[in-house]
């Protein structure tokens, strides 16, 4: 490319650059709304949500499963590990940290 060429580039991608902003600028002042601002992403910090807490109900289903699969001797020591010899002898608190145990059973 020569010289003269490339100089004719870069003057025509500053006209296309100074005409995208007067249209941006024209569309800004048409739609004062932040409508047009849908796509962009918020800078708002989102506020987490909880996790939800674990039920009695679903520990137990995940457990049967577990019991079904022939893992019945790991799930009772599982429960002495956390304190108990019935589920509903655990604490709701662990509860997650039972299921995260119990997942692992028959995963390797």
């Amino acid at each position: 490319m020569t010289p003269d060429k490339a100089l004719s580039l870069a003057n025509d991608i500053a006209c296309t650059i100074t005409t995208l902003q007067a249209i941006a600028d024209e569309l800004m002042t048409a739609y004062p709304s932040s409508d047009y601002r849908e796509d962009e992403p918020s800078h708002e910090v989102a506020t987490p949500t909880p996790p939800k807490a674990i039920t009695l109900e679903e520990v137990r289903a995940v457990l049967a499963e577990k019991s079904r699969d022939g893992h019945t001797d790991a799930i009772r020591g599982l429960l002495e590990k956390h304190g108990a010899t019935k589920l509903s002898d655990i604490d709701p608190g662990k509860y997650s940290e039972l299921l995260a145990d119990a997942e692992v059973l028959g995963n390797g």
